[in-house]
């Protein structure tokens, strides 16, 4: 059978046409945006706002049966927390942002001063990396020829952030907000309607489902074990309930 004939011709286009279709099967997938900081805010406002309430509440109830005053006492963590880690979320991001901004006017001063010397920095980098010396030099010089590109470059390679990536610091002080409100509001609820020990068990119950819900959902982001991480936040909540149970009802009685 010769180079020319059809069939062999049609072989290799076949052949080749599944390995096109295999490379791309491998190649095409998703992920997920982390760098901005909404998701991560959520996730933390969340569990820390249920296990900051559940333990305040059942801390008040070990020292306290007036359902008056848990009541108060969940309101104000609530409020609190919530205020206090939107603050402060606000004020990590702001941070980072702007000391990422401050490095990446360096990087671009540097860049259009001194742009033989960021080649071979950016070339020692390749080379560091497997790259040949020649291969590393004509690479980083190709980059260079960019401006823009090189910049990016230099902040992926050299910086390790993203020019593009910077979360805002609002955004996430919101997300936290909600985040934050709305787990601390699950162990509260039963006490807008009841009080003392039938809310108080109420409080643990919802406060485990919600625990539990949160670890899935946590496991199903990180492809983590839904079972484990499940557990693994049931028993941070638990842990935290009986501390502060403990405490309140020594409190309690010292008061007494």
């Amino acid at each position: 059978m010769t180079a020319d004939d059809p069939k062999n011709g049609s072989d290799d286009d076949q052949e080749h046409a599944h390995d096109h279709d295999h490379a791309h099967s491998h190649m095409v997938h998703r992920h997920r945006d982390v760098q901005g900081g909404e998701a991560r805010a959520a996730v933390f406002g969340f569990s820390d706002g249920l296990v900051s309430n559940v333990a305040l509440i059942i801390g008040i109830t070990g020292a306290s049966a007036d359902g008056s005053l848990v009541r108060l006492a969940g309101i104000s963590g609530l409020l609190a927390g919530a205020i206090s880690m939107a603050a402060g979320e606000w004020v990590s991001i702001r941070a980072h942002n702007e000391l990422v901004e401050r490095e990446i006017a360096i990087e671009r001063k540097s860049l259009e001063e001194n742009p033989k010397a960021e080649i071979r920095e950016l070339a020692a980098i390749y080379r560091e990396r497997g790259l040949n010396p020649e291969s590393a030099k004509q690479l980083a010089s190709e980059i260079m020829a960019d401006p823009e590109v090189a910049l990016d470059v230099h902040a992926r390679e050299e910086l390790g952030v993203d020019p593009e990536g910077a979360g805002s610091p609002l955004r996430v002080a919101l997300s936290s907000f909600a985040a934050f409100a709305t787990g601390a509001f699950v162990p509260l609820f039963p006490w807008l309607f009841a009080e003392g020990a039938g809310a108080a068990v109420a409080s643990v119950v919802m406060a485990v489902v919600a625990a539990s819900l949160a670890g899935v959902a946590l496991a199903v982001f990180t492809g983590r074990s839904k079972v484990r991480t499940a557990a693994r936040q049931v028993l941070v909540a638990a842990g935290a309930c009986g501390a502060t149970f403990l405490i309140g009802s020594l409190l309690g009685v010292s008061v007494t």
